[in-house]
């Protein structure tokens, strides 16, 4: 299933919100995104819209609900702009997150954590899991 297929015919409520996706939803090739560097995707599903980024580690990638879990927030004022020092950094709080496992390592959330999006790659495409 592409990202286009993961849209729905029926449209959600202007504004709505989800925090799952389906599996199988290719997403872009891993090559798409730097290593060290992340990238959002927003994904339009019949119950709502999803927003979510990826950051990649080398063949590896880890996949985080766009959300500081402070505020609510989305976490990059620039689009994309979710890495700094080797973190994942809230850019409204300077929040910092363990890239690995989403763990609020500095900030005002210290012990918390960002919600995980199961992605993985699969032929050299980052697809949803």
């Amino acid at each position: 299933m592409s990202a286009g297929e993961a849209e729905g015919a029926a449209s959600a409520p202007a504004g709505a919100r989800v925090d799952a996706t389906p599996a199988g939803v290719a997403l872009a090739p891993l090559d798409a995104v730097a290593d060290g560097a992340a990238r959002n995707f927003v994904l339009q599903l019949r119950a709502g819209r999803f927003h979510g980024f990826v950051v990649r580690r080398g063949e590896a990638v880890f996949g985080y609900i766009d959300r500081c879990p402070h505020a609510g927030l989305p976490l990059a004022q620039v689009l994309d702009d979710y890495v700094a020092a080797g973190h994942v950094r809230c850019s409204w709080h300077g929040a910092l997150f363990r890239v690995e496992d989403g763990a609020c390592v500095a900030g005002p959330c210290v012990g918390a954590r960002l919600a995980a999006w199961p992605v993985t790659v699969c032929d050299g495409i980052i697809v949803t899991a």
